[in-house]
């Protein structure tokens, strides 16, 4: 009788397949039998492109007159450390007693590319070969993956999208490196006062690169500028209220050049002149405002959509303060003990087919303590069962793996989690739960009221509250690890009062105001502000920016509405960030996760501003990313890819080999230099 054999990307992975399979599985040296089967397993990679001097002896000393190096068929090799793994896995993919290959290696583009080369590696011939795809590790999860096992030819556009990936990362690679090396490394080292130095360039990693150092030149370049903000102190039976002055229409400042923006002056003595004929010679007993408008509104926020992996990598760097990097080995951990779902997902929804058993999910939340009453107040009142009707459910906005929940299983390895790895946990489980919630509902009032001036004419100062009527979702949001605190009132000036929190007998009062009556004001005052430079990345919102092509789109509404194809992919990002920083190109604060660019970093900036400048351009970035994608669609084939991406390599080369302009970038890197003290140690050798 054929047997079949399932083959996962890790021992572990294949440890739950085995397990799930409940046959009388026996272990041998690198793989798992049983009179029905066969369990292995890679170990990561076991194949990987061959170095271009495998190609031909000529192409090991690095030169000009070898470049560009495009070859017409790519070479792979065994990777010399686990040769003994790829020897097992290879002999159990072409013995004569197996007739079906199951492909249990992660389920999405990179997962696909470890199978494919170990497959073509080992020449397999005449095998039916199925695609396990799966969202967790579950044993229900992984049985209706090998129930519901597509053939793997169906998933042939993902692979050749995996091929081109890496194809046009190592042609990128080893091409411009050695371009840029060879052209610029001398005069990099010469300033450095080292003996060489490698410019090590990549299609994503440069660009990234290329975005902190922009960002830190933004900041240098900042000039302040400060403003002058007209206040007043309004008596509301004996509670103070500030109002802000604004230059609306009927103001006499209404589009003055004296304004910065509306709400205040550029220069101090404007403002002293307006309180001036506000006052008007009046003592203060008989300074007044009439209430022009009073408005009262409800205002609901929903609960916010879930976790991918990037939204989850920005919330641990700003609560936990740890990497992109560290979020991802978390996950991963939490994913391969049936915690939560895959986690190198770009989905913020549900799929209709999930929502349809959520029940299950949220049931099982009933056995953490913290979260008990929540899962069963949502069981009781059935909300779960109109999910599928809500934004969080979108079977369009799914490409691979829908967001990161809580399988509601798995709870037997929670002893064993760090501190750390409990705490993203517990984020996404309250996530998870409060998209079955009520919206959060505010009552706000917003108070227009006037004050005329020494001449005919009125000014208009705003003031606005707001108190929380209903909870709803904020209930469940209430971390463990996280005290409440003060409403942080750092930062800009904002050009827009925000709404002042109050307590429910001030609305009271407030709700007594009405138009046309007179307020005592008991004081005029001038608040400085000044303008902010743009902030830092830290690692957090760069991933965020990665996700959105460059763009650091803070409102995460806003980001769902525009989300494309952005800089790298969930998988790849955080390892690109950690890669610049092994490289010394950016510099990490692991206690506030800011990021830096170090003055390596802002030199070859320079170099590869001066010569391949599109490598910095965040939209031409995900312009190739997005072209991936329309390979994996089949929108575009293989081909016409790998046409477009030998031309730009030849043509980029090409250019940087006729230019002349290594003396020129002295005086940039002169002036990066300025602010940085000079280091003590040389600058040594950096890998590629």
């Amino acid at each position: 009788m054929a047997k079949a054999l399932y083959i996962a990307e890790k021992p572990s992975v294949a440890r739950e397949f085995a397990k799930a399979l409940k046959l009388d599985f026996k272990n041998q040296d690198g793989y798992m039998e049983s009179p029905e089967a066969v369990v292995t397993w890679c170990v990561g990679h076991l194949v990987t492109m061959s170095y271009p001097e495998v190609y031909d002896e000529k192409y090991k000393k690095w030169s000009l007159a070898t470049l560009p190096f495009l070859p017409e068929e790519f070479k792979y090799e065994v990777i010399p450390g686990v040769k003994k793994q790829f020897k097992i896995v290879s002999g159990l993919l072409n013995r004569k007693d197996v007739g079906i290959i199951y492909v249990c290696t992660d389920s999405g583009r990179e997962g696909e590319y470890i199978y494919r080369l170990v497959e073509r590696q080992a020449n397999v011939k005449d095998k039916e070969r199925r695609r396990v795809w799966i969202d967790s590790q579950t044993e229900e999860e992984i049985l209706r993956g090998i129930r519901e096992a597509k053939n793997l030819s169906e998933y042939d556009n993902l692979c050749e999208s995996a091929y081109l990936r890496a194809k046009e990362d190592y042609l990128m690679g080893i091409n411009f490196s050695r371009l840029l090396t060879l052209k610029y490394g001398n005069a990099i080292s010469n300033f450095m006062g080292a003996k060489y130095t490698v410019v090590s360039v990549g299609r994503v990693m440069t660009c990234v690169q290329g975005m902190v150092v922009r960002r830190e030149r933004e900041i240098r370049e900042f000039v302040k500028t400060p403003f002058y903000r007209v206040l007043n102190t309004l008596d509301i039976q004996g509670n103070p209220v500030e109002g802000e002055w604004r230059a609306v229409e009927g103001s006499e400042y209404f589009n003055s050049p004296k304004l910065y923006k509306e709400n205040g002056f550029k220069e101090k003595e404007e403002a002293e002149k307006l309180i001036q004929k506000l006052i008007n010679n009046k003592e203060v007993e008989a300074w007044r405002a009439q209430v022009e408008k009073i408005e009262k509104k409800k205002e609901t926020k929903n609960p916010p959509l879930l976790y991918n992996l990037a939204e989850l990598q920005n919330e641990s760097s700003r609560l936990f303060k740890i990497s992109p990097d560290q979020t991802l080995q978390i996950v991963q951990e939490l994913y391969e003990k049936k915690l939560v779902t895959y986690p190198r997902t770009d989905a913020r929804v549900l799929s209709s087919a999930v929502a349809k058993e959520i029940h299950k999910n949220i049931g099982g939340l009933k056995n953490i303590p913290s979260v008990k009453h929540f899962a069963e107040e949502i069981l009781a009142s059935e909300s779960y069962k109109t999910i599928a009707r809500t934004r969080y459910v979108n079977d369009k906005q799914i490409t691979d793996h829908y967001a990161i929940i809580p399988t509601g299983q798995g709870f037997s390895a929670i002893r064993s989690l760090s501190q750390t790895s409990l705490n993203v946990y517990e984020t996404i489980v309250r996530r998870f739960l409060s998209i079955f919630c009520p919206a959060a509902v505010y009552q706000k009032i917003n108070l227009i009221t006037a004050m005329e001036r020494a001449e005919d004419g009125k000014e208009k100062f705003f003031a606005s509250f707001k108190i929380l009527l209903e909870p709803g979702y904020l209930k469940v949001m209430e971390y463990s690890f996280q005290k409440k605190k003060a409403a942080d009132s750092s930062g800009e000036e904002k050009e827009g009062s925000r709404a002042q929190s109050c307590d429910a007998e001030f609305i009271e009062k407030l709700s007594k105001v009405k138009k046309g009556m007179e307020l005592p004001v008991t004081s005029l005052k001038i608040k400085e502000g000044e303008t902010q430079p743009p902030k830092r990345y830290n690692s957090g919102s760069m991933i965020l920016a990665m996700e959105n092509a460059g763009q650091l789109i803070e409102d995460e509404e806003l980001r769902a509405q525009i989300k494309g194809s952005g800089i790298g992919t969930s998988a790849t990002r955080a390892e690109i960030l950690k890669k610049l920083v092994n490289n010394k190109y950016l510099a990490l604060n692991k206690k506030t996760q800011i990021i830096t660019p170090t003055l390596l970093g802002e030199m070859i900036y320079d170099v590869v501003s001066a010569s391949i400048r599109s490598l910095l351009n965040p939209e031409l970035t995900a312009s190739w990313e997005k072209g991936l994608n329309y390979v994996a669609e089949g929108s575009i084939t293989p081909q016409e890819y790998m046409i477009k991406l030998e031309h730009f390599i030849q043509s980029r080369t090409s250019g940087v080999l006729n230019l002349n302009n290594q003396y020129m970038l002295r005086s940039c890197f002169q002036n990066a230099s300025l602010f940085y003290k000079p280091s003590k140690k040389k600058e040594g050798k950096k890998k590629v």
